[in-house]
């Protein structure tokens, strides 16, 4: 399936995006091996693009598959990446990989999302999280895993220091919205800034992982618990559907939380 995107100017999407990374004409002049002079013409509209030129200028701005389609388009040649759903059978390996990720982590919870941050999959580790949400709309799929966290009648109850917790969430957000350049992301960052915050001070126990992370202190079943976190993707996808997957996954931030998690699983046993 072919993504659908509206279509601009070359022209116009060319300086978008050397704007938006911030790359002078030269230094991208220079990465795509061409000289300034023919890459201001291409800017200008005097010059039109090959279709090796549009995916180098991509590649060289760092811009995501889904935005390389649409220069493509914007040039007059086809989209050049496809866009299949998760469960498409070309995708069964990666999928697959996924799922082992995210068992393989148990104990520590683990999800997998879009790039909207909608819920994909999670390992067993994360149920203790979603009991006792109080509204059961926010689960209901897709679970947005942003808004799950800040709603005031979601996660956000729980979260003990959610000040610092909320202003992480949004930073990231917001770099991604600067980043990709995508709509619907800058959407969802308007609704989350709109939710009501607290002071950036945690009254939970000092926790290990607060000197080189912003951890995630999360109270479950009257015990507080606190995670740091890592992202992961996968590293030459072709695909829009699989370059826009990610894996976050939780590490405990403290002796007290990893045993807290070994509990959990010889409970569950």
């Amino acid at each position: 399936m072919q993504t659908q995107i509206a279509v601009s100017s070359f022209s116009d999407l060319l300086k978008e995006w050397r704007s938006r990374r911030r790359i002078s004409q030269l230094d991208l002049a220079l990465e795509a091996e061409i000289s300034q002079r023919h890459l201001s013409f291409m800017e200008s509209g005097r010059a039109k693009p090959s279709r090796e030129m549009v995916l180098r200028l991509a590649e060289g701005l760092d811009m995501p598959l889904r935005r390389r389609n649409q220069m493509l388009l914007a040039a007059g040649f086809a989209p050049g990446f496809t866009e299949r759903k998760l469960d498409d059978t070309a995708l069964a390996p990666a999928m697959l990989a996924v799922e082992q990720v995210l068992k393989g982590h148990e104990p520590n919870p683990a999800i997998a999302v879009d790039r909207q941050w909608n819920l994909i999959a999670g390992n067993r580790a994360i149920g203790p999280f979603l009991a006792g949400v109080e509204d059961a709309e926010l689960l209901k799929p897709p679970v947005n895993v942003l808004r799950l966290s800040l709603h005031p009648r979601g996660l956000a109850p729980r979260i003990r220091n959610l000040g610092p917790w909320r202003a992480h969430l949004l930073d990231r957000l917001h770099r991604q919205v600067e980043t990709s350049g995508d709509e619907g992301l800058e959407r969802l960052l308007g609704e989350l800034s709109a939710y009501p915050g607290q002071p950036g001070i945690s009254k939970s126990r000092p926790h290990e992982g607060q000197d080189i992370a912003v951890p995630l202190q999360i109270s479950i079943d009257g015990e507080v618990l606190s995670f740091i976190s890592t992202i992961t993707v996968f590293g030459t996808p072709l695909d829009i559907s699989l370059s826009e997957l990610a894996i976050e996954s939780f590490f405990p931030a403290d002796a007290a939380t990893r045993a807290i998690l070994q509990r959990m699983v010889r409970t569950a046993a």
